[in-house]
């Protein structure tokens, strides 16, 4: 049900794209508005002087098509909002999705699965997992901004392990929503709250709840044992990956593999890549049954 409907949010966003992106000039800045709209007003008067903008962005039809599917992730994320207590869906889950087309792929994930391309026996990734450890920066900015979300209960700094109440006055690596490297502080009292994110790897959580910060739903997920709510620290936008076909050589045996934690946690890629080939060699490039 909920791969239908994000799909349909998809279909509608790319629906007033096809004359667009079927025409090799430069997509239109602006569409034009419905005419003799009752009550419009004229907003000439609100232009500037257009030596402002002496220039304009280039916008390629491959990031109107991003656009859009980034668009259709934030439709889908809201709508599961609004019926969550109708529908009783409460929970949340990562999303992974494939789109064909004018001879590109794009691959758009938010959450901790992931896609490759075996091409030529070669393995492109096509997407890469969202951790608390792979965006602990914008997570730590984030609470860094808005300290509000954090209830007084948690730090945005992150240390090596939990600071200690005796270590209160003592200088203790730390890092911060700016830093990839590490540095000494003084520990002040603040610092003897949880940290924001903890933990290594697979055990990696964002307030000690989630091991993924970016997926659709969890708008009722809280921190255990408190009202804090975690959502505002989960995304739902997708990070989107293009790749053309045109611009490369395929054989029958070239293929898109797609899979949840459930499969790169125990596979690795190349064990991935070794699977699919042996069972494609066991039938003919023309079998249906491929």
């Amino acid at each position: 049900m909920a791969s239908k409907l994000l799909h349909r949010h998809i279909r509608e966003q790319l629906k007033d794209l096809v004359e667009i992106l079927q025409d090799p000039s430069p997509p239109p800045l602006c569409l034009p508005s419905t005419s003799g709209t009752p009550g419009s007003l004229d907003p000439s008067h609100l232009v500037g002087p257009q030596s402002c903008f002496p220039s304009q962005k280039e916008v390629t039809h491959d990031s109107l098509v991003v656009g859009a599917i980034e668009n259709a992730f934030q439709l889908m994320d809201e709508q599961m909002a609004r019926e969550r207590h109708g529908h009783q869906v409460e929970g949340g889950c990562c999303a992974l999705v494939v789109v064909y087309l004018l001879g590109k792929v794009y691959v758009a994930n938010a959450g901790d699965s992931r896609a490759i391309i075996v091409r030529n026996g070669e393995i492109i990734p096509m997407s890469r997992e969202f951790t608390p450890e792979t965006e602990r920066q914008r997570l730590q900015l984030l609470g860094f901004l808005k300290p509000e979300l954090l209830g007084g209960e948690f730090t945005h700094l992150e240390f090596p392990r939990r600071v200690q109440p005796k270590e209160l006055g003592q200088r203790m690596l730390y890092r911060d929503q700016n830093m990839t490297g590490w540095a000494y502080k003084k520990i002040e009292l603040e610092d003897l709250r949880f940290p924001l994110v903890c933990g290594e790897g697979k055990k990696a959580r964002v307030m000690a709840t989630i091991g993924v910060t970016r997926g659709l739903g969890d708008h009722n997920l809280k921190v255990c044992t408190s009202s804090l709510p975690i959502k505002p620290f989960l995304s739902c936008f997708p990070e989107v990956q293009v790749y053309d076909l045109t611009q490369y050589e395929h054989c029958p045996d070239d293929v898109l593999v797609l899979g949840t934690d459930g499969l790169w946690d125990v596979t690795s890629d190349c064990e991935v890549a070794a699977t699919v080939d042996r069972v494609l060699s066991t039938y003919e490039p023309n079998d249906p049954s491929r």
